[in-house]
């Protein structure tokens, strides 16, 4: 077993014992829930989706985020390697009705999915799992699946956080508990530039400084979620402040001509 593979394999142990029970109860409090609809209220800004579009989410997990975008778009394809992620997101896109949702169990490099046939890429918490050789590849493979126009969104978590250095200090077992064996975080221009390099037309934001560690550490407060969220707005626009928030964006564009 070579490393990517070694990795791959401690990555979907981590989240089969995730997906078993705790996330459901951990997605379902409030804080969280606030925090997965201003995801999507603010995927939706950045890229300019529209009703008509055809999305894809990589990693999608359980399907929470996917079930409230799932109104505002046409079709949505989620993909994750954890099988019990992939049940429940089946599961609750029944139970909600909606038909348009599909979720595909496995890595996104298994999938032989139709080139230029996405006009929105989501991955929310992902590229910071990959290993650094399929991270240097993804670009690339978002260039191949999106539409001329078509966008890419991420939303990482970045090295520079000072929230993640705080957290351990002050909380260091649930620190540790969130934490995958492969996971780190990235380097915030670094990322953007690998997407820049493939083609994209390639934009960095910064997401938010404390609200969406604090919906982490306390996910059924949901006052103090809000109270942080406020905060954050003011940060992010902040320059020497916001290169030590907590999570930053990519919003990557692909050109309608390509030279």
């Amino acid at each position: 077993m070579d490393d990517s593979s070694g990795a791959l394999a401690s990555e979907i142990e981590y989240h089969e014992r995730l997906y078993s029970g705790f996330a459901q109860l951990h997605f379902a409090k409030a804080a969280v829930r606030a925090l997965r609809a201003h995801m999507v209220e603010r995927i939706v800004r950045m890229t300019g989706v529209p009703a008509t579009a055809r999305a894809l989410s990589i990693g999608c997990g359980i399907g929470d985020t996917e079930l409230l975008l799932a109104p505002l778009i046409s079709e949505l394809v989620g993909v994750d390697a954890s099988p019990s992620a992939i049940r429940q997101a089946r599961a609750d896109a029944a139970k909600a009705g909606r038909s348009h949702l599909h979720y595909i169990e496995g890595t996104l490099e298994a999938q032989e999915l139709k080139p230029a046939s996405f006009d929105l890429i989501i991955a929310i918490f992902f590229l910071h799992h990959l290993p650094d050789d399929v991270l240097q590849t993804m670009p690339g493979r978002m260039m191949q699946l999106l539409k001329p126009g078509g966008c890419f969104y991420a939303l990482d978590p970045s090295r520079y956080r000072l929230s993640g250095a705080i957290g351990s200090l002050l909380f260091p077992k649930l620190m540790r508990k969130y934490q995958s064996p492969g996971e780190r975080q990235l380097r915030p221009r670094d990322t953007a530039d690998l997407f820049t390099q493939a083609g994209f037309e390639c934009r960095l934001e910064y997401y938010d400084f404390a609200s969406s560690p604090l919906a982490g550490l306390f996910p059924a407060w949901a006052l103090g979620y809000r109270a942080a969220r406020r905060v954050d707005n003011w940060i992010v626009r902040m320059p020497l402040l916001r290169r030590m928030g907590s999570n930053f964006e990519i919003i990557a564009r692909k050109p309608l001509r390509q030279s």
